[in-house]
């Protein structure tokens, strides 16, 4: 058993973040960061475009970003949230430079700001391509310098403790010795990121398999809106399954077109700002057109842009495309939609406090109210910043009480019992992928989401049997979350009346037999 003062799940920006405010504030106390990778490797790492932050006062204003930020989450965000996170982002970004992460500038020395779809201004402040890794890798530096923190990689949470509807910590598998220990914290945050494994076509790395939302819900947390899920447009086709290599929307911000197989630009027949559509519209847009046509992707249109440009804004872009054999001075990248981003998951206020006593949460895994039914381009790294600032300006207050209950904690079951075997776990998930990708995706109907309800419920029980009888690892644990991920999110689109954003649903002909 261990002891530590602060347990931090996932090793994105919101938990680094924390962590660094944290440990700085308390250098006695002591910070423990669980990271199931390396402790580089977070949807963070892979995010392209920027940070959405008002910066240019005289061209932008709060106001424009928070209309945009409502717009784009058609009437289901929180307005005093929206207003919180964009009007406290100047502060976050000023944060992250005096940890050293540089971002592009213009020949004036300011800012070069990116416009994408959605924004209403140019405010999308970026390193490259690479803006993600870039706040990465600042910030681990920073943690790393911290003698008070405590990085454990390839370590997996399984399963929080709880007593009273209270966090007491977490049970956590050391990847490389197959044992469970038991982490006893006072405060527990999670901070797992998103679910985009759950569909197999995804822009996120395989580590997002929704285990932070899924150990939330089998401590009782609440858990909302999960059936809001974000299909990134262009994400470079493929035809095999697994992580997409993601054609940044920042793309289409510099001028790029969208086009069918036959060369007919698409976006203008759906909407008046045409590329620059939100996500959701972009995305059903596509969906429709691929329906149509039969074909298996569409295809962004760069022939016309500066290409000494276009590398000097999206090197990685660009290099990506040259290895897979696509000039875009002369050839179009085929892109087909993929998962994304989810704006759904645990319920917090905007202290990122759970409704279970000591457990915090913060980024793509949480439900603030700031996204609604549609996110709004590059504001997932902001609202990452604000809520981890927001809890960590909650738990530095001196006057603040933490409650703490006296348990005794059992010790973990150590007997022999065979292991699982692999190819049944590869060969379930892949099932689990395909459903979900099949009856859950862009545009969903009743018939298929009550089929994928009964599937899934079926799937848990068998699974939960299994581990009960066999030595289980990470594999199994990633599995069991990404089915519990899945009846959430199937259970809750059924549930969900009224298509809003990125949510769209109809009832299946009954003549008809859906092959999406």
């Amino acid at each position: 058993m261990t002891n530590t003062n602060y347990l931090i799940i996932g090793s994105g920006v919101a938990g680094l973040t924390f962590a660094l405010r944290i440990a700085e504030q308390f250098p006695n106390k002591k910070v423990t960061i669980v990271t199931k990778a390396n402790a580089d490797e977070s949807n963070t790492k892979y995010a392209q475009g920027g940070i959405a932050i008002v910066t240019d006062k005289n061209e932008d204003s709060y106001q424009k970003h928070i209309e945009d930020t409502l717009i784009c989450g058609d009437g289901l965000c929180d307005e005093a949230v929206v207003r919180m996170v964009v009007t406290e982002g100047p502060k976050r970004l000023k944060e992250l430079i005096e940890w050293g992460a540089k971002f592009d500038k213009n020949s004036d020395g300011n800012l070069n700001l990116g416009k994408e779809g959605g924004h209403s201004e140019n405010r999308v402040v970026h390193h490259k391509d690479q803006t993600g890794h870039e706040i990465e890798r600042a910030i681990l530096m920073q943690v790393y310098q911290k003698d008070n923190i405590t990085v454990l990689d390839h370590h997996f949470a399984t399963d929080l403790i709880t007593a009273e509807n209270c966090c007491l910590g977490a049970l956590v598998l050391d990847e490389k010795t197959q044992q469970i220990n038991t982490y006893i914290s006072d405060i527990t945050l999670l901070a797992t990121g998103g679910i985009g494994h759950l569909y197999g076509h995804t822009t996120n790395p395989v580590i997002a398999t929704g285990d932070g939302i899924a150990m939330a819900y089998r401590a009782h947390a609440d858990i909302k809106e999960m059936e809001f899920i974000q299909f990134h447009p262009t994400a470079f086709y493929e035809a095999s399954t697994g992580s997409k290599f993601l054609i940044s929307e920042a793309v289409r911000g510099f001028g790029a077109y969208l086009r069918t197989k036959k060369g007919h630009r698409f976006m203008i027949d759906y909407d008046s700002r045409e590329e620059l559509a939100s996500r959701d519209i972009v995305s059903q847009s596509i969906d429709l057109e691929l329906k149509k046509s039969g074909d298996d992707c569409v295809y962004l249109d760069c022939t016309h842009l500066e290409l000494e440009a276009f590398k000097k804004h999206f090197p990685m872009i660009y290099n990506h495309c040259l290895k897979s054999g696509i000039d875009i001075a002369k050839e179009w990248i085929p892109v087909v939609p993929a998962q994304h981003y989810l704006c759904g998951g645990i319920v917090v206020d905007t202290n990122g406090k759970t409704s279970v006593t000591n457990l915090f949460a913060c980024g793509e895994c949480t439900q603030t109210g700031l996204h609604g039914a549609n996110r709004l381009a590059s504001n997932s790294l902001l609202e990452a910043l604000v809520y981890s600032s927001r809890i960590y300006e909650y738990l530095a207050n001196p006057n603040l009480e933490i409650k703490t209950i006296k348990k005794e904690i059992l010790k973990n079951d150590t007997a022999e019992k065979p292991e699982i075997d692999s190819n049944y776990l590869t060969v379930l998930k892949a099932k689990l992928q395909h459903l979900m990708r099949q009856n859950a995706g862009i545009v969903r109907y009743e018939t298929d989401l009550l089929n994928a309800k009964e599937q899934l419920l079926k799937w848990k029980e068998e699974i939960e049997k299994i581990g009960q009888t066999h030595q289980i690892n990470s594999s199994y644990y990633e599995l069991l979350n990404m089915i519990t991920i899945g009846t959430l999110i199937v259970s809750q689109s059924i549930e969900r009346q009224g298509n809003r954003g990125g949510f769209v649903k109809f009832e299946t002909p009954s003549f008809a037999k859906k092959n999406s």
